[in-house]
């Protein structure tokens, strides 16, 4: 019994591992298709604040992440990483029903967001600055 409990306790987040690591080459087989991103345009570099809300398990989260953290060296804005898997307050004050979800200059971006989508969420206050 012990045996199995720490073998469990090994294996389990070995498996979660594998699972993140390899979900893009995953994706097709599990049915929610290709992994595929588009470039950004450059852009000038913005000074805003922009959030990223993930929560354990997430397959798409390190993914997003990944292209945040590219997007972040070209544009240069903040990011702060919110993990929400023991926040269900703030993702209910957020309206915020899955994840990884982008918030830059008060929009919400949902799901596996594109580097090309990113630039226009992020620069939308410069585009507009007088908008609150």
């Amino acid at each position: 019994m012990w045996s199995f409990a720490l073998a469990f306790l090994l294996i389990a987040p070995l498996l979660q591992w594998l699972y993140i690591r390899k979900f893009p080459s995953l994706s097709p087989m599990m049915g929610y298709g290709p992994i595929a991103d588009e470039a950004a345009q450059p852009s000038a570099p913005a000074p805003v604040t922009v959030t990223l809300y993930t929560a354990l398990g997430c397959p798409f989260c390190p993914l997003v992440e990944q292209r945040l953290e590219e997007l972040r060296k070209q544009i240069g804005f903040t990011l702060e990483k919110i993990d929400v898997t023991l926040r269900p307050d703030l993702l209910a004050a957020k309206g915020i029903r899955s994840v990884p979800v982008v918030e830059a200059n008060g929009k919400l971006l949902a799901g596996l967001v594109t580097t090309k989508e990113l630039p226009a969420a992020i620069g939308e206050r410069s585009a507009h600055p007088a908008a609150v």
